[in-house]
Parts: structure tokens; sequence; C-alpha cells
């Protein structure tokens, strides 16, 4: 039985990523914060659940060590966990925007470092969930944004370092997923689940987001912009920079 990592294990996409897999005779390790998300969810013989704070290093390590003594063989990593802020740079705080880098680019690096052997040894995958915010500006998402391109960027670059050890990488990045619908009250410094805001556009649900992803996975896609939003998005940015972000200025507007 194939293993998969998934980080932000207990969310929205993570759980339909989880169930994806698992329907596919894959075994899933979810990872996330403590609370009453991950406190719901059981360990038993198609999934594992660890607690770890990914934005510490240290504790990665420990739970990888945990993880590998019993799972042994490391197929996939999913870099699922994220936070956002919605809201204008000029009223942001900057220790949120500091923690959203933290959790969306650092925690991604810290989970990688403890699990690239791993990986190589299986041949297996980096899959990074990002967002359209990755590819193009994305406005009242400026600390968001900064961590996505961060993370384009990093995996984009250890695609070409790993794949001469049989490892394939693949980035994800789904536009609006309806994850947190309603949530975005529950905020601690302006930090806010992704799929909790209420000015996005042509939301997707996370079981429709984590069947495309998965399939892209199974192609060996590189790059896959998921859901109709993201596809245009990524082919009009590429085009014109310009119509892009004007197009994104004038539809989404509402207030905070």
């Amino acid at each position: 039985m194939k293993t998969a990592i998934i980080t932000g294990g207990a969310g929205g996409l993570g759980q339909a990523l989880a169930e994806r897999l698992q329907r596919e005779e894959w075994h899933t390790v979810l990872l996330d914060l403590p609370g009453p998300a991950l406190d719901a969810l059981q360990s038993d013989e198609k999934q594992s659940v660890y607690a770890c704070d990914l934005t510490y290093g240290g504790a990665v390590e420990e739970v990888a060590s945990k993880i590998l003594a019993e799972r042994g063989s490391i197929d996939l990593v999913v870099y699922n966990a994220g936070v956002t802020h919605i809201g204008l740079f000029a009223d942001m705080d900057l220790s949120a925007h500091r923690k959203i880098l933290e959790v969306n680019y650092f925690g991604a690096v810290h989970t990688a470092h403890a699990f690239l052997k791993a990986v190589r040894a299986s041949k297996g995958c980096h899959l990074a969930i990002s967002s359209v915010a990755g590819f193009s500006p994305l406005v009242k998402r400026t600390a968001y944004a900064a961590s996505k391109h961060a993370l384009e960027g990093f995996f984009g670059s250890l695609r070409s370092e790993e794949k001469i050890y049989g490892v394939h990488t693949l980035i994800a990045a789904p536009s609006f997923v309806a994850t947190n619908a309603g949530r975005a009250g529950e905020q601690e410094n302006g930090v806010v689940r992704p799929g909790s805001s209420t000015d996005g556009m042509d939301y997707m649900s996370a079981e429709r987001a984590a069947d495309i992803i998965y399939k892209a996975y199974e192609r060996k896609t590189k790059m896959k912009p998921v859901g109709r939003v993201a596809t245009l998005a990524w082919w009009l940015n590429r085009i014109s920079p310009r119509a892009y972000q004007a197009l994104m200025e004038r539809n989404i507007k509402e207030p905070v």
C-alpha cells in the first residue's frame, strides 16, 4: 500500500484529498495543528493522524521520524497547509504577513526537508498546493500571494534538482475552493483559513478540486491550474498580464 503525507490534513481540501487517495487504496498520513478538527479524526488502517506545528522545523523532523518508522516508504507528500489574510496591505499588521510566510512557505520547506530522502527512495512525488495567487497578483491578498509565489519558486526549482532521482514534482493551483465558507470571522490578527472569504468567484467544491489534482498526479503533470477560473487566469495572465490585472481588480472588489 502506498503512503501519502498530507499537511493541513484536517482541513476541507486536505480531507478531500485524503478521501480521494484512500479510494485508490492509499494510506494517508494527516498532519495538522492540534485542536478540535484534528481530534475528530481517528487513526486506523486507512490513515494515521499526527499533530504538528509546521512552522517549527524541529517538530517536523521529530514527527517525520515517527512516520518513517511506522510506514517506511513515503510515495507522495502533499504540501496543503495554508492560511491567508484578506484585506489591504495598508491595514495589515506585519506580524500577520510574517505568519502567513511561516505557515505557507516555511512550513512546506520544513516538510520537504524532512521527507526528501524518503521521496527519493520511492521515486515518489512532491505535490505543492499553490493558488492563482502563486502565478499572478491577487488584490487584498499581498501576503498570501507572496507566500504562494515563493512556494512555486521553491518547488519549481526543486523539481530540477530532484528529477535525477526519478522524483516527480507537481504544482497544483486552485482558484476559489469552498472549504471554510462562513468562517472568515474565525481569525487571529487577520489571519484566516483559505476558502473562508466572500469576495471570490465561481467557487468549486473541495471534492472536485481533489479529483482534478489526483488526475494531474496520475498523468505526471508539472503544473495544473485547478478549475475554470484558475485555467482562465493562467492563460490570460500569460498572454496579457495587464488585461488579467484589470479583470481581477474589477471582479474582486467587495469590502472586507
